[in-house]
């Protein structure tokens, strides 16, 4: 069988990339960080998404030898600039502990998001998740493609589904948070599944 490195330890974002693959690219073993030889991660020093995509991939392919997927997503506030954007996922770094689960960070984040558009009316909370995923193969080859889902940051959180920044964002035509959707409707509408679902064929044809 086909083996393609998903470069995290995201157990969510592992599911969600076999859930998109699986119909799109048949035969393929996706495996996350936690099923290859451990290897020092890169950090993340890119000013940008495709930045730090392609670092995560290059590192995860000069470790494994096998093609490599990686993705750097976040969230896009217009009221804050289209921050915290790259530094999404620590966005609360000075006020967490180093170390602290992914729970812990996610629920701090979500905090202090809702502190700094407390004051800020509807019609000005708009936002955008963005994702960009690179493919890194043996022999140089790579692949570089993005998504985007449009929407608004709600005043308080609500659902239980999904991770990150879920709780708080609406998506365009929805009245639900995306944590409130199912993952079959999240995948359809959500960045990362756009964004995998155009580079799906980029990993079939090196895998096939």
């Amino acid at each position: 069988m086909a083996q393609v490195v998903l470069a995290s330890n995201n157990v969510k974002k592992l599911a969600e990339l076999q859930r998109i693959l699986a119909p799109l690219v048949p035969g393929v073993e996706v495996l996350g960080l936690g099923d290859v030889a451990a290897y020092d991660e890169p950090a993340e020093t890119e000013a940008t998404f495709e930045g730090n995509a392609l670092i995560k991939a290059r590192a995860a392919l000069a470790a494994t030898g096998l093609p490599s997927l990686a993705d750097d997503s976040g969230l896009c506030v217009d009221e804050l600039n289209g921050m915290p954007g790259v530094l999404s996922a620590r966005w609360s770094a000075g006020v967490v502990a180093s170390g602290a689960e992914r729970g812990v960070v996610d629920a701090t984040n979500n905090r202090l998001l809702l502190g700094q558009l407390g004051d800020v009316p509807d019609g000005r909370r708009g936002a955008r998740f963005r994702c960009v995923v690179a493919l890194c193969v043996p022999g140089g080859v790579e692949v570089v493609e993005s998504g985007e889902m449009p929407g608004r940051i709600l005043r308080e959180e609500r659902g239980a589904g999904g991770f990150g920044y879920d709780p708080l964002f609406a998506a365009d035509g929805h009245e639900v948070s995306t944590a409130e959707l199912s993952v079959e409707d999240k995948d359809r509408i959500s960045h990362r599944g756009e964004a995998l679902r155009r580079i799906a064929p980029h990993v079939a044809r090196v895998l096939t």
